[in-house]
């Protein structure tokens, strides 16, 4: 994976305009390891240029990108190193590139020329590169066009390795520098990238594992990681802190999201028992007015039917009214009449048969009484007929 990564850097870095250059590359959050210390390995031979070594970043961290000595694309050319920016929220690694001017690259003191602003090693003239002795490594290598002035740095000397942030440097370009950014620029070579790949896959490059003190600082070759040509840092820039590294970056972010995880679980929870309290307070309020009004409901009913019922069993043991006075009533010498009965009215007593004696006939008997109901009044007994001639008996 990490392999096809960086093979489509390089293609990606073949396709993007060269003016864009400067401003590509990935973004972190921590801050990388401080420049080690180590001495630059002999020049291979007359036309190869030194371009300095920097911390890279991959899957598992930063690792070291040795220093080496590159043959330039073409004559005239210088190289602009690249350096890692604090952008407001991340560092991102700017890209360095090829072009007539050495542009900015952050005020980072990479050294061997590269001081932080411009270039003292060297310079072209009439198509030759002019090496200055004082701070490249020519050894007893036979180089027509040396000289030998010393460079002075204008910049704080340290081993920082970023701009900007918390302890970066706070170099800003100047308008010279400015210039150059914007002039035509050519991509690191193939064999520059060849190089960046292979320190990428080299598990002692990591930070991590050599604690900013990498066992290849430089070498004579790109691409070359042994042999009398690769030289050992003498020291850390500064002490290497374990936070820095990818591993300890992307357990710190695992953590942070399983924080962030367990706080939004809290809530969710906390928010759950609300509503389900919220809920059963409301249910239960529910349920009291309910049974409010079925309580209420019920004593209405038992009053009501309380009532109805005291009021059937008061009409019940009141006795019944008797008749007031009216016209219909008798006079004092009639006898009150009766009420009527229920039944069939009395019937005449039957006549009795003719006696031998010549009697007069026997008054009528008098009709029983009717049945009756309740509260019915006894039924007057009927008037008296009047004596009938005496008959004479059949011959």
């Amino acid at each position: 994976m990490r392999t096809s990564r960086f093979l489509l850097l390089a293609v990606l870095m073949m396709a993007v305009p060269a003016s864009l250059f400067a401003q590509f590359g990935v973004s972190i959050t921590i801050a990388p390891p401080a420049l080690p210390i180590y001495t630059q390995p002999m020049i291979p031979s007359a036309g190869y240029m030194w371009t300095p070594g920097y911390w890279g970043n991959g899957d598992e961290g930063y690792f070291w990108v040795p220093g080496t000595w590159v043959e330039p694309p073409e004559a005239g050319l210088l190289w602009t190193p690249g350096y890692w920016g604090w952008g407001g929220d991340a560092f991102a690694w700017n890209e360095g590139y090829w072009g007539a001017q050495v542009g900015f690259y952050g005020g980072v003191n990479y050294g061997f020329g590269y001081g932080g602003v411009g270039y003292g090693g060297g310079y072209w003239n009439n198509g030759g590169f002019y090496y200055n002795t004082s701070v490249n490594n020519v050894g007893g290598v036979q180089i027509t066009n040396v000289y030998n002035k010393t460079v002075i740095n204008e910049t704080t000397v340290n081993h920082v390795s970023y701009n900007g942030g918390s302890g970066g440097i706070t170099a800003r370009p100047t308008a010279a520098e400015e210039t150059a950014m914007h002039g035509q620029h050519t991509p690191a070579t193939a064999m520059q990238t060849q190089h960046v790949h292979a320190a990428s896959t080299n598990h002692a490059l990591l930070a991590s594992v050599n604690q900013g003190r990498p066992a290849i600082a430089a070498t004579a070759k790109p691409g070359e990681f042994s042999g009398s040509g690769v030289v050992a840092a003498k020291e850390a820039g500064a002490p290497y802190k374990a936070t820095e590294s990818k591993t300890t970056e992307k357990a710190a972010a695992n953590k942070t999201a399983e924080d962030k995880a367990t706080e939004n679980k809290a809530a969710e929870n906390k928010a759950a028992a609300t509503r389900t309290t919220e809920n059963k307070a409301a249910a239960d309020k529910a349920s009291e007015n309910k049974a409010t009004e079925n309580k209420a409901a019920e004593n209405k009913a038992a009053a009501t039917r309380t009532t109805e019922n005291k009021a059937a069993a008061t009409k019940a043991a009141k006795p019944m009214a008797r008749p007031t006075a009216d016209s219909s009533k008798p006079t004092a010498t009639q006898k009150p009449a009766s009420h009527p009965a229920t039944t069939a009215h009395a019937q005449p007593a039957p006549r009795q048969p003719a006696a031998s004696r010549p009697e007069a006939a026997p008054h009528a008997q008098p009709a029983s009484h009717p049945v009756t109901t309740a509260h019915a009044q006894p039924a007057p007994p009927p008037a008296k007929e009047a004596a009938k001639p005496e008959e004479k008996p059949r011959q």
